[in-house]
């Protein structure tokens, strides 16, 4: 199946694909967009920001031959952010393809933040267990920290990479339940095939 990949930031480039491939247990060819894109084209229906701009993005794909598009956006602190997404996944006049839509609460980085077993392999120390990670007001930040304190020479992409690839679905489902535990619902209810081989 091929997918549209977008998210806001350059840590998501890499780490948000393999942690969609370990949720939705089959293959996927991605290509990842960037969430402000200045060429998107306008879209002129009703609706707020994030749910026109996750519409533009399904047009988007659609038009590009996409079979299928996943989009992850940050909460950051804007409860009716959730709303506009969730209208935008249920929308189905506009464009019918087949979408799972997230909103990360507050940040993608707090999904990093949820297996500290992960996060201790990848940064060669013993870390803490995290406090409930969409409670933390800045992940980002805290990443940035655990990372200072590590051995190991790593940019803050990298580690998410990593732990991307070994933490534990089941902890992160049950530790960022808002968030993390509907968008990979969406993620593993998109079909496993191109609409034409179904």
């Amino acid at each position: 199946m091929k997918v549209l990949l977008v998210s806001e930031g350059k840590h998501e480039k890499s780490s948000l694909p393999l942690l969609v491939q370990r949720i939705a247990e089959h293959e996927f060819e991605f290509e990842h967009a960037r969430l402000a894109d200045e060429n998107l084209p306008a879209h002129h229906g009703e609706g707020k920001g994030f749910f026109k701009k996750a519409l533009r993005w399904l047009l988007k794909a659609r038009e590009g031959g996409y079979e299928g598009m996943i989009l992850v956006v940050d909460r950051d602190g804007n409860r009716e952010r959730q709303n506009e997404v969730n209208r935008a996944q249920a929308e189905q006049r506009v464009c019918d393809l087949p979408r799972a839509l997230g909103v990360a609460v507050q940040s993608f980085d707090a999904w990093m933040l949820a297996d500290e077993v992960a996060l201790s392999k990848v940064l060669g120390w013993s870390v803490p267990r995290q406090r409930d990670p969409e409670s933390i007001r800045n992940p980002k930040g805290t990443c940035a920290e655990l990372l200072a304190g590590s051995p190991e020479e790593l940019d803050q992409s990298t580690m998410y990479c990593k732990s991307a690839a070994i933490l534990d679905l089941a902890q992160l489902t049950d530790r960022c339940p808002i968030g993390f535990r509907p968008f990979a619902e969406l993620v593993r209810a998109l079909p496993a095939q191109d609409r034409s081989q179904r």
